[in-house]
């Protein structure tokens, strides 16, 4: 029986509203675990501990550390790392409210709420550009490559890495269908993959088999839209924040100098990983911080 959190390897829900939270100063890291646990539900909650409170914990993971500003030749990938973090599912937006209602009030003694993006699932799961997103997601081994391997509470386990990316779609637009297409790496009518896209394709930069050894992870990324502006909320598990790590620096042309093609139109605002907990009877496994 997988010990995963269930909403990892489920489906990118219809609606969701993503949280990142700040430690308070006075705030009771072992009082929260408690107070987490009794508010987590296997189907609508998905839970992620930043490094702030793992210190406060006093506890490691193996593997895990924050995240921090990675420089390319050309521009910086900015991290922002927070404390805990939480995505509540739903299937529609008043699902989600009520549940993030009852959720803010009970941690609002532990903690201070950062930031929240609402997600939305667009059509059979395309990003606002209108391209599938997470065409090459590993699903029929997606337990292998996302579970960490070790003793109770580190079993079952995964790292997450989340991004906050922002587009501009009138400068996307100004492209050509070919021109789009060549950014992507992808045809946007059939999703095909194009033999002859260039090396700044994203495609072409983030694809899983050229790395050694393979960068494969578990994307469960979804759009969000506010007030005239829009994106993708990226999402992403692994068994060690490596996939990722690698997958960025390469998109940032860090390795070759050669910058992926999305940068065109759309730049990631911020960066964070998280550990989250495995489960063990609809619960979560608190035993490796406790």
């Amino acid at each position: 029986m997988s010990t995963i959190q269930p909403e990892v390897l489920a489906d990118v829900p219809l609606h969701a509203g993503f949280y990142s939270f700040k430690l308070k100063q006075t705030a009771d890291a072992r009082a929260l675990c408690a107070q987490v646990n009794a508010l987590y539900q296997v189907g609508n909650s998905l839970i992620g501990f930043g490094q702030g409170l793992l210190d406060a914990l006093e506890r490691q993971i193996p593997g895990y550390h924050g995240a921090t500003d990675v420089d390319g030749p050309e521009r910086i990938s900015p991290a922002q790392q927070c404390d805990f973090w939480l995505r509540l599912s739903g299937e529609d937006p008043g699902q989600v409210a009520l549940l993030e209602r009852s959720w803010l009030e009970a941690l609002s003694p532990y903690l201070d709420l950062l930031e929240r993006t609402s997600g939305f699932k667009h059509r059979e799961g395309r990003d606002l550009t209108g391209y599938v997103d997470g065409t090459e997601n590993p699903e029929d081994r997606a337990v292998e490559v996302v579970s960490m391997e070790g003793e109770q509470g580190i079993a079952g386990s995964t790292m997450l890495a989340v991004q906050l990316w922002t587009h501009q779609l009138d400068k996307f637009h100004s492209h050509s269908q070919g021109d789009k297409d060549n950014i992507i790496g992808r045809r946007e009518s059939d999703n095909e993959e194009l033999d002859d896209a260039p090396i700044s394709a994203h495609v072409k930069r983030t694809s899983p088999s050229q790395y050694q050894p393979k960068a494969y992870m578990l994307r469960r990324s979804l759009p969000w839209a506010d007030a005239g502006r829009c994106g993708l909320y990226f999402v992403c598990f692994a068994s060690s924040l490596y996939p990722f790590e690698a997958q960025l620096k390469r998109m940032l042309g860090c390795d070759d100098g050669v910058e992926d093609a999305l940068f065109k139109f759309t730049h990631p605002q911020q960066t964070a990983y998280y550990w989250c907990p495995p489960v063990k009877d609809d619960k979560l496994d608190l035993s490796a911080v406790s």
